[in-house]
């Protein structure tokens, strides 16, 4: 773990604040679709349980879905654990994919669905999660990498 630490650091900070938040939805919102805005018609706080992939696509119970979340966590951590010293925007990058894989797994593992409430309806954008918002902010530090490159 000392190898990769900010890419550890990164994954188990994000998880736990995904889960965490996650819990505080499901214990403050009693139905599907209940709703507290935080700015009227902008940003909400929507409670949706989603069965499908992101944006919902394919709702209704995918269960591959469970087991490529935990495939594409192993592969991650396996990287991370025997292969060589990343370098920092592939430490976040991959960090950030996988809290977002884990957090959206263990939904899928314990649930059968993913827990989503972050609602911006000013852009009529789908319900999503922190675990969402993990794996965008992961594609964008690998992008980085990819066009930029990086300095060892």
């Amino acid at each position: 773990m000392k190898k990769n630490r900010l890419f550890w650091t990164v994954a188990i900070a994000l998880l736990i604040l995904d889960q965490v938040t996650k819990y505080i939805v499901s214990q403050n919102f009693t139905t599907i679709g209940e709703t507290v805005p935080i700015w009227q018609n902008v940003f909400h706080f929507t409670y949706v349980e989603n069965t499908g992939a992101a944006f919902s696509f394919f709702s209704g119970g995918v269960h591959w879905l469970r087991w490529l979340s935990l495939i594409v966590s192993l592969g991650l951590m396996a990287m991370a654990w025997f292969g060589g010293k990343l370098q920092i925007n592939e430490q976040l990058g991959y960090g950030f994919i996988l809290a977002g894989a884990l957090g959206n797994g263990v939904d899928r593992f314990l649930f059968g669905y993913v827990i989503d409430f972050l609602d911006f309806r000013l852009i009529n954008f789908p319900v999503f999660n922190i675990a969402d918002v993990s794996i965008n902010i992961g594609i964008f530090f690998l992008l980085l990498v990819m066009f930029m490159g990086e300095k060892r």
